[in-house]
């Protein structure tokens, strides 16, 4: 059956990939609580801080539409049209733009460095940019070799939370350390759902994801386990910080998830699942953060 027609415009729109954003947002909101908590908190650096995860995530998503695209890899799929893998657009355009948002990054990344004084962070970003190209990119994409998940956990969980907070602090703190962790598991716990919806068809492009190589059951089960385990990270944080307790609301988003990820039949009700699991980090990054910070929190 062929695909409905959709408008250039609205394709650029789907391949930024919005529904991913929650997975930028999360980390920072957490960072800027860990900050706020010890009144350290720095309106320009945080905002700074939000401009960097949001443009590598764009990027990285208009990086994976190349990639994939020109490998074939969607021509597999069973979502959203991809602006390379439907030749609607040139697959020299998706890769420039790419590099624009990761430009975009680097350009914030710098002003946060020229801000604090702290060099260093100058390699930490470049490695980020390269770890988000190489996903999907290069001759040997670590994301075909089923590594997706551990990166993820790193860049869009630790990373993201304790550099926003170390910007701001001029150290590393447990609170962004156990709340970074948290928010990983849920940006892994995106991933893992989304590579259960593609595992028939990545099977067939040989993309070996972690999902892939587990089989979906398994898969299934790591799914399970990284999208609860944040909440054994949140057991204790009420007894120091009380208005994290409110972060618990994250379950009204993991609950459905769960049951409807433990019956889908359909990729259509994994995609719901991968938005309520977005949902779900978004909640959880913003109410643990809140609750880090909400003594200190002055704007």
């Amino acid at each position: 059956m062929a695909k409905k027609k959709v408008s250039p415009a609205r394709l650029w729109v789907e391949g930024a990939r919005l529904r991913t954003l929650p997975l930028a947002i999360a980390p920072v909101l957490i960072g800027w609580g860990a900050a706020a908590s010890v009144q350290a908190f720095k309106l320009p650096l945080a905002l700074l801080a939000l401009a960097v995860a949001l443009f590598l995530q764009i990027g990285v998503n208009y990086a994976n539409d190349y990639s994939d695209g020109v490998r074939g890899t969607d021509e597999f799929r069973v979502g959203p049209l991809r602006l390379t893998g439907s030749k609607s657009v040139r697959p020299e355009l998706v890769k420039y733009v790419a590099f624009a948002f990761f430009g975009l990054a680097a350009v914030a990344g710098l002003a946060i460095v020229l801000i604090t004084g702290f060099w260093w962070l100058i390699a930490v970003g470049a490695v980020a940019i390269v770890a988000a190209w190489f996903y999907t990119g290069g001759k040997s994409p670590y994301g075909y070799a089923g590594l997706g998940e551990i990166a993820v956990f790193l860049f869009f969980g630790l990373v993201a939370t304790m550099g926003t907070a170390y910007i701001q602090l001029g150290y590393f703190d447990a609170n962004s350390l156990f709340g970074g962790a948290a928010v990983g598991l849920f940006a892994s716990a995106v991933l893992m759902i989304n590579n259960i919806r593609d595992i028939d068809q990545d099977v067939l492009a040989g993309k070996r994801t972690l999902a892939v190589k587990v089989g979906k059951k398994w898969a299934k089960a790591y799914y399970f386990a990284m999208v609860w385990l944040p909440f054994a990270i949140l057991l204790p944080f009420p007894f120091l910080y009380p208005a994290t307790f409110f972060a618990w609301l994250a379950v009204l988003f993991v609950l459905p998830a769960t049951l409807i990820a433990a019956t889908a039949k359909t990729p259509r009700e994994l995609i719901l699942v991968l938005k309520l699991t977005s949902f779900a980090a978004l909640t959880f990054g913003v109410f643990f953060g809140y609750g880090l910070g909400v003594v200190n929190f002055a704007l």
